[in-house]
């Protein structure tokens, strides 16, 4: 097959096309690095470092730097405490157990906070005759929504006490947790 051989610009187009794709997988991977961090300049060209400590390091710590000064990292200090993270403050589930357990005719509890959520009325009567707390029940099935959530429903139900508690808890012991990092100490 002569045709094979024959043309120069056959050879050439394949390489063409290629550096084409080369260069969108570039301009995309730096669009992308660059949304993720607010300051692009600061990764341009990971090539241009000194070579000794090889590119991709510098620029991924770079890379990790933004993230915590922008505090995007889902680890770092913005992210909100989820009603997961009070479940491993025992202090703080037994003052809720005590004030959202009981049933008084005049305040509300644990009922009206799980109904809100959506818990049927069989489940409210299962969650009672279970030996544990259905405080704490209703907490584990909604243990992925926000403390702030739950925060709102003590308002909604002038739980100030309540309240109170959840928000002294999001001031002074989550911030101790090393940012909700899993230091559990078992």
């Amino acid at each position: 097959g002569q045709t094979e051989k024959y043309p120069v610009q056959d050879t050439g187009s394949p390489k063409d096309k290629e550096y084409q794709t080369e260069k969108v997988t570039l301009e995309i991977a730096s669009i992308n690095i660059r949304s993720l961090t607010s300051n692009s300049g600061l990764i341009q060209q990971p090539e241009d470092d000194d070579d000794s400590q090889g590119s991709t390091g510098g620029s991924l710590t770079v890379l990790k730097k933004s993230y915590t000064e922008n505090g995007t990292c889902s680890l770092c200090t913005s992210r909100q405490p989820i009603i997961s993270d009070l479940l491993n403050d025992e202090d703080l589930l037994y003052m809720m157990r005590i004030k959202l357990d009981p049933s008084h005719p005049t305040v509300k509890n644990w009922r009206n906070f799980a109904n809100k959520w959506g818990m049927t009325y069989d489940e409210l009567c299962f969650l009672e005759q279970k030996q544990q707390s259905p405080t704490l029940e209703f907490l584990l099935r909604n243990s992925d929504r926000t403390v702030e959530q739950l925060i709102d429903l003590c308002k909604l139900y002038q739980r100030a006490d309540v309240e109170k508690m959840l928000l002294k808890w999001v001031e002074t012991e989550w911030p101790k947790r090393g940012h909700g990092a899993y230091q559990n100490n078992f």
